[in-house]
């Protein structure tokens, strides 16, 4: 197996009550009916919430393959367990309230330490691992990904409903995020040991007890050699998850063949990173974001299609020309999942038929 730009891919699904359309808290049932895929299918804070996360996959083609199996049986489990599975950023109308914490030690240790920050903490994203092994190579890749990270946000946004009203973005999962410590986009760190010395400083005064309860949009995995981008709301349909996963490769490897040449991409400031990032969750696709080398305002769809342009070197090394083909097509011509419920919303008047939208997106061409 390649060592070096492996692919695991994480995406986190709501249990729905077929009937009134509610989030149900339902995971102790769906872990039982998905025995079989082990810790393939994992509880989360709320039960409402099952995650699902693929092997280690050596590229694009076997990560395609394990997100349609994984969203196929965790399907038909559902079903058998009389609930459906919807892919959204946030559910259109449950309310945090209602939901049933997990019995498990992590989550109610997080919940006893953030009350209700925890419990309104009711969503669901996409979170890509990029294998990386040199710990090194990890801090500089970070460093340079994080200008892209509110093009992959762009493309995703998937939750302009919570608590049943339209909140005026396309990702509210960003905003309620958010409110949660060390989240958003990271610092620039120089150096690994730079990056040490500050989560030995927060194990230190007792702020976190490892590196796992850093929640930033992209961090060095505590335990695994990889990158992990946690940036993007959960896309409805598999092959938007596949092509953001593909993206999220195709970078990370065209920053390392720079660093192999001796070259880099040039850093940005947190602040200014974060100015785009709350211009694609407002807008999505329709964004206009800062284009930084010009200093101006620029269309999000063009922003990307430079970006596209730019990893296109690595991309047939990868494997993953199909994916990029697909992504050009969605980024000149297509919808944001958050565009699609926005307008099943206008044409109906009623968020169950949003639900309904989303349930058929998520089992579409499985």
């Amino acid at each position: 197996m390649r060592e070096d730009f492996t692919l695991g891919i994480e995406e986190e699904f709501q249990l729905v009550d077929p009937e009134t359309r509610e989030l149900r808290s339902h995971i102790e049932e769906m872990l039982e009916a998905s025995a079989h895929l082990g810790d393939q299918v994992k509880a989360e804070l709320h039960q409402s919430v099952v995650e699902v996360g693929t092997p280690v996959c050596r590229d694009i083609r076997e990560a395609r393959e394990a997100v349609k199996h994984l969203r196929r049986s965790l399907i038909t489990a559902a079903e058998e367990r009389g609930v459906r599975i919807v892919a959204a950023g946030t559910h259109p109308f449950s309310h945090w309230k209602d939901q049933q914490i997990t019995d498990r030690a992590r989550y109610l240790d997080i919940v006893n330490e953030m009350e209700d920050l925890a419990r309104a903490n009711l969503i669901f994203g996409l979170h890509v691992h990029v294998g990386v092994k040199n710990r090194e190579t990890q801090i500089q890749v970070m460093n340079g990904v994080r200008a892209f990270l509110p093009h992959l946000l762009a493309l995703s946004c998937n939750s302009p409903f919570w608590c049943g009203r339209r909140t005026g973005v396309k990702s509210v999962r960003s905003t309620i995020f958010k409110r949660f410590p060390r989240t958003q986009i990271p610092d620039l760190y120089h150096s690994w040991e730079d990056y040490q010395k500050y989560v030995a400083l927060l194990v230190r005064t007792h702020s976190i007890d490892d590196a796992k309860k850093i929640w930033w949009d992209i961090r060095p995995h505590a335990y695994f050699e990889t990158l992990e981008f946690r940036v993007c709301d959960i896309p409805s349909r598999w092959e938007e998850s596949v092509a953001i996963a593909a993206l999220c490769q195709a970078l990370v490897a065209r920053l390392c063949r720079l660093l192999e040449q001796n070259l880099e991409y040039r850093w940005y400031p947190r602040a200014v990173i974060e100015e785009n990032k709350h211009r694609a969750l407002r807008k999505g696709l329709d964004a206009r974001l800062i284009d930084f080398r010009q200093e101006a305002e620029a269309p999000a769809r063009l922003l990307i299609l430079e970006l596209l342009d730019f990893v296109d070197d690595v991309v047939d090394d990868l494997g993953s020309r199909t994916e990029f083909e697909y992504l050009r097509g969605w980024v000149e011509s297509g919808q944001t999942g958050a565009d699609r419920q926005l307008a099943a919303f206008e044409a109906t008047r009623d968020m169950r038929a949003v639900v309904d939208l989303l349930a058929e997106e998520t089992r579409r061409g499985l």
